[in-house]
């Protein structure tokens, strides 16, 4: 058994109007054996190639709970695999990253270049349009015909031979007419209106040798012998729209990934096959936990008995300890009349990632995108005093949002999804002890789950935005108290915030390392102004209390999808949609069998029977469906009215009373612990 600590790389995912394929947003890698201590950073993915990012200052040092990867560069996870490799001497691999390694990001830079010349020089009629790096490679898009895996592989060759020539990368500064007639010179139309969008006078070109060109801003290698072929490898090919619009042409996008030297490579590829395993797609049908039927729609989620009743537990826990907290639960419509859209500003700046509305007698109506306003109208139902604050309302809601096809993705991107939605009416000065509230409430929540680390970010005010200097001060000041006050690290990102209000986000870190955006605190003070919500204060005056948004798991089905990745489908036991499983070791003990389950079920444990094989492959197929615990009855169990317990991680467990059966199970389901 080896020990592996595994990277820690960011999966983006695309907004509605994104071409970013599925492929790139969670490819799918089979497992194999992984044989040493692999460590690789935190790192920001930037399709502009990071020129215009804001940069994060580091806001407290760092701590127990929140990483700060502004700091760090080996934010990792620890997990053993069994796959019996024996290793006598562990050797770590710290991983570079583009922020970490100037020549990582030159020679990613490079590759895409490399490849874009390869393509032209095998198939002379393609058009070249854009080719960046990113987290883990590079990519460049295409307008030509739809390319195989063999093509990958003939690319891959000819990447090779240019890289072999050492050829010379060459910075030249053109003016923008002479850019001009050198793109029409070549006919490459895409490259015209790359021109255009450039606001700089003189245009600079990068050579590659006397051979290739493209418009670029750098950096790049000396030249293509710097690369390490052996380190470099085409990974994917899929769809991309130009620009993202779906109006426009479907491009060929190639993905590829390029490391210093074939160690890294290697370690890299390693990573990739764990999260193959990994891949809640793939596991959600083995376990058969969700589908998504093209019957019904993409990107509407079928939840099956199973995965079903995790969610339940899921939901369950929520609403008692939001009770506990001090909130007051909400149901609310899953449609409403599209005025109430208007008035929140939906309409206006949020139309892309909403459904087509619909007539019903005369007055259209609008499938929620948010639960904003509905927890708004609750609000505005009487008139509320200063002694009413806080308020404190949370929904599980289902909305409905828009997306293209091309950017779904299982659970992590859907069209209808429930969220774990609350807002916290209060007063100015009550901001920062609800601030603090929340942040208790989600570390107690993500605990839970086995989140331990997280990445903060605060963002603060930008250019435009609604409220008065002093009200975005003061909120400001409350969330970075509110911070301190918990400890956690958190990098500052000025001008980040939203235009109605300053705000928290917050990343959970799987076993993998990958960072996940789950959690967000944001502090409004447009919707209570466009709705017109007010209280009365201690002088008979009304005026307009303070609005928080706020989401811990963020969407259940994503939540879910992490959760499946994070545990490999090896769900701990409290959670597991199935405890235990009984099996009889011949059908002659299958009535004592049903008489065992039936008071496991009878004391809310989660079990099932299971016969009509033979033993080993009982156990063999119990193990395949991540049952935790497994009460095997033969003869003597039959005889005594016991159960041998075998674990799928602990083995064998010895023989013991059903009562004691029982009892244990749910000890270690209170106490959230192992068998």
């Amino acid at each position: 058994m080896s020990n592996v600590i595994l990277p820690s790389v960011r999966m983006a995912v695309s907004s509605s109007n994104s071409f970013l394929s599925t492929s790139l947003l969670k490819p799918s890698f089979s497992h194999f054996p992984l044989k040493r201590l692999v460590s690789i950073p935190t790192c920001l993915y930037d399709s502009n190639n990071n020129n215009n990012k804001k940069k994060l200052s580091t806001a407290t040092p760092a701590c127990a709970i929140a990483t700060d990867s502004s700091q760090s560069h080996t934010q990792t996870a620890t997990f053993s695999l069994n796959d019996g490799t024996q290793i006598d001497k562990t050797e770590k691999l710290v991983l570079p990253t583009n922020q970490s390694s100037q020549n990582l990001l030159r020679i990613r830079h490079t590759c895409a270049h490399v490849m874009a010349m390869a393509v032209q020089k095998l198939y002379p009629d393609a058009k070249v349009t854009i080719g960046p790096w990113i987290d883990s490679g590079f990519y460049y898009d295409f307008d030509i015909e739809p390319l195989t895996d063999k093509d990958l592989k003939r690319i891959k060759k000819e990447m090779d031979r240019i890289i072999a020539r050492n050829l010379p990368l060459i910075r030249e500064e053109v003016s923008r007419d002479e850019a001009q007639r050198r793109i029409m010179a070549i006919n490459e139309p895409y490259k015209i209106e790359i021109l255009e969008s450039i606001k700089e006078d003189h245009i600079t070109i990068y050579h590659i040798g006397n051979e290739w060109w493209d418009l670029c801003a750098g950096p790049h290698v000396e030249s293509t012998g710097n690369i390490n072929r052996k380190a470099v490898e085409l990974e994917s090919v899929a769809g991309a729209y130009w620009r993202g619009d779906e109006k426009k042409p479907m491009l060929q996008r190639i993905y590829g990934t390029a490391w210093e030297n074939e160690e890294q490579l290697k370690a890299y590829l390693h990573f990739k096959e764990e999260a193959r395993r990994r891949d809640h797609r793939r596991l959600g049908q083995d376990l058969d936990l969700f589908s998504i039927q093209d019957e019904a729609g993409g990107g509407l989620v079928f939840w099956h008995p199973k995965g079903a009743i995790v969610r339940h537990i899921i939901e369950d826990s929520w609403k008692k300890i939001h009770i506990e907290r001090g909130y007051n639960l909400l149901y609310t419509p899953h449609v409403a009349k599209a005025d109430l859209w208007k008035i929140s500003g939906h309409l206006d700046f949020y139309r892309e990632n909403m459904f087509d509305q619909m007539n019903i007698e005369d007055e259209l109506y609008q499938l929620r995108p948010m639960n904003c306003p509905y927890h708004i109208l609750v609000y505005k139902r009487k008139l509320n005093s200063y002694r009413d604050f806080p308020i404190r309302v949370a929904e599980l809601g289902t909305v409905y949002r828009y997306e293209l096809s091309g950017s779904l993705h299982g659970l992590f991107r859907v069209r209808g999804f429930t969220q774990d939605d609350a807002h916290i009416f209060c007063l100015e000065d009550q901001i920062k002890d609800e601030i603090s509230g929340v942040l208790d409430l989600t570390e107690e929540i993500l605990l839970q789950f086995g989140f331990s680390k997280y990445e903060v970010n605060l963002s603060t005010r930008p250019e435009k935005a609604v409220g008065g200097d002093d009200i975005w001060e003061k909120a400001t000041s409350a969330l970075k108290d509110a911070l301190d006050d918990k400890g956690w690290s958190y990098q500052l990102d000025e001008g980040g915030g939203a235009f109605y209000g300053p705000k928290i986000d917050l990343k959970i870190e799987d076993a993998l390392g990958r960072k996940w955006q789950c959690s967000t605190i944001q502090v409004d003070f447009n919707l209570p102004q466009r709705f017109d919500i007010t209280y009365v204060d201690s002088n008979s005056e009304k005026k307009r209390p303070i609005m928080i948004h706020r989401a811990v798991l963020g969407s259940l089905e994503r939540f879910f999808g992490v959760l499946i990745e994070h545990y490999a489908g090896d769900f701990p036991l409290w959670l597991s949609p199935v405890q235990a499983r009984v099996l009889p070791v011949t059908d002659i003990q299958l009535e004592y069998c049903n008489e065992v389950t039936k008071k496991l079920k009878a004391n809310s444990i989660r079990a099932e029977v299971s016969h009509g094989e033979r033993l080993p492959k009982l156990i063999r197929n119990a193990e395949k469906q991540r049952i935790p615990l497994m009460a095997v009855v033969g003869p003597k169990e039959t005889e005594t009215q016991t159960v041998t317990v075998r674990s799928r991680f602990g083995g064998e467990l010895g023989t013991m009373t059903i009562d004691d059966f029982v009892s244990r199970i749910k000890t270690a389901t209170e106490n959230r612990t192992s068998f």
